[in-house]
């Protein structure tokens, strides 16, 4: 399973949601099994994931599982439960 966040270096919803994301992971001792990458989109590579994944707003997030997506939020902070819901099923 992956978790990939597309935010900007000191955006504080970004911030907020790759902070959450990792606490959550820790709590839920899922860490180890569930890859979190950040791409920061004021940088090309940030910005060809971006468009690969149809990224339109920041902090978007998305979760895969079998590299099919199971979860989105774009342009929003996700519910902790909404996040464990997907990640713990």
């Amino acid at each position: 399973m992956k978790i990939k966040i597309f935010g900007k270096t000191g955006c504080a919803k970004c911030e907020t949601t790759k902070n959450k994301v990792r606490h959550f992971m820790a709590k839920w001792d899922v860490d180890e099994k569930v890859g979190v990458t950040f791409y920061d989109m004021d940088t090309v590579d940030g910005m060809a994931e971006g468009a690969y994944n149809n990224v339109a707003q920041i902090p978007t997030t998305i979760v895969e599982k079998n590299d099919s997506v199971v979860a989105r939020w774009d342009g929003e902070v996700p519910h902790s439960e909404k996040i464990k819901e997907h990640i713990l099923s």
